[in-house]
């Protein structure tokens, strides 16, 4: 057995539908409080999508200053958000905490895609000279981790990861793996998705992704696993960790929520975007993770699922945690009831939910689920959080288009590295 790095994550940040806080969100989940609305009769978003999950307005001016933040794109302002509310939990400040040259910085998305189609609408209206000068500082899928470096004074390693709504797994993964191999000391790992814009919106619709005919109830309208689901809820928001070498966070004195002990990552090649029915490449993610981490699926008291809400992926998911857990699976819960798909910032909160729900010992339902599907088979928590004081690993996972599957597995960390909840 070879010597690596113990991992401890020590900071936390997000902006979601349902709070901004790890505290206002697990609440929420616990709670049913749903993130899921209605657009705005007559806004932009109003007929392409009945229900969606938006997040809370952010000043661009808060985290940007002089005339960018008039074309900034809305997830790069949520990505710096998050990341400054993680560094800022994790008491982390750049040359007095750590080298810059030993932090890094891993924070994905899609993009701003939705700054890109404003800038062809102005082309086709205004010509060429119309177009902005800040078009691909706006929109490029790595300015979110290229603001934060610059924001922070990050030098070390800076990356953003495109597998899609597997991308902030994806991102925490990547991360514990620089850590490990002694590359940096502290490590940004996130991600930030405004997808929240229409022609987006009409493309998951006319894919027939979306869920559809909960108008009248948009709070209903993601129900994972429910015999009912009938399509994601597209949301938005930004999720950052700050994950830490445990001896470099016991040096300065800093507690960690838990340990990142594990991760795998695969991919179905089966088609660009419906999950293969087998669930193998899933399971197969699911028990490099466990291999990883060094234990066993019994040792698993909780598995957060990726849970979208449709037809397709819940079964495939079921089917995979089945094959890695047997008859004797874990409760798990799929939390994109209350918050709706953000796509890949949905992997590193559901990470933080995680966490958190391992620490507390309390953890969240899966909201809307009703009528359970059969073919889903599993240990649902439905309806109330359900206690689980003894548990000592967690599992998220995080499956995008494409095919591509991460799973995370986190631990208690030592107690010396025990922060308070």
């Amino acid at each position: 057995m070879t010597s690596r790095a113990d991992v401890v994550i020590t900071g936390m940040g997000m902006v979601t539908p349902v709070g901004t806080s790890a505290a206002e969100v697990v609440a929420a989940m616990c709670e049913g409080r749903s993130g899921l609305s209605r657009p705005a009769a007559g806004s932009l978003l109003d007929g392409s999508l009945d229900v969606a999950a938006f997040g809370p307005p952010i000043d661009p001016e808060s985290v940007l200053s002089g005339p960018e933040t008039r074309v900034v794109d809305r997830y790069i302002v949520m990505a710096m958000r998050a990341a400054a509310d993680a560094l800022a939990d994790a008491g982390v400040e750049v040359g007095r905490d750590v080298d810059p040259y030993r932090i890094g910085v891993i924070l994905s998305g899609t993009g701003g895609l939705a700054t890109l189609e404003s800038q062809v609408v102005t082309r086709t209206r205004r010509g060429r000279l119309g177009v902005s000068p800040y078009l691909l500082p706006g929109m490029l899928p790595n300015m979110g981790a290229a603001r934060v470096a610059i924001r922070h004074g990050i030098r070390g390693y800076s990356s953003s990861i495109a597998t899609a709504c597997a991308a902030g797994a994806q991102s925490v993964g990547e991360g514990l793996r620089l850590l490990r191999t002694g590359e940096a000391d502290v490590v940004v790992c996130g991600c930030s998705e405004a997808p929240l814009f229409p022609t987006l919106a009409d493309t998951f619709g006319n894919a027939r992704a979306l869920a559809r005919g909960w108008g009248a109830d948009p709070t209903g309208a993601s129900r994972p696993f429910d015999r009912r689901r009938n399509g994601l809820v597209l949301g938005e928001g930004a999720g950052v960790l700050v994950l830490e070498r445990a001896e470099h966070a016991d040096a300065r004195g800093a507690a960690g929520y838990a340990a990142v002990l594990g991760w795998g990552a695969t991919n179905d090649a089966h088609h660009p975007t419906t999950p293969h029915p087998d669930g193998e490449g899933a399971a197969a993610c699911m028990r490099q993770a466990l291999a990883d981490a060094r234990i066993e699926p019994a040792d698993v008291g909780y598995v957060n699922a990726h849970g979208t809400s449709t037809k397709l992926g819940d079964l495939a998911e079921a089917v995979a945690i089945r094959r890695v857990f047997g008859t004797d699976a874990p409760p798990v819960s799929a939390t994109k009831a209350v918050t709706g798909h953000m796509l890949g910032a949905s992997g590193v909160v559901e990470s933080a939910v995680s966490v958190l729900a391992l620490r507390s010992g309390l953890l969240p339902p899966t909201h809307n689920l009703d009528d359970p599907d059969p073919a889903c088979d599993l240990d649902h928590i439905r309806k109330s959080p359900r206690p689980a004081p003894r548990i000592s690993h967690v599992m998220s996972n995080s499956f995008g288009f494409g095919g591509h599957n991460v799973s995370l597995v986190y631990g208690l960390p030592g107690t010396r590295l025990t922060r308070a909840v």
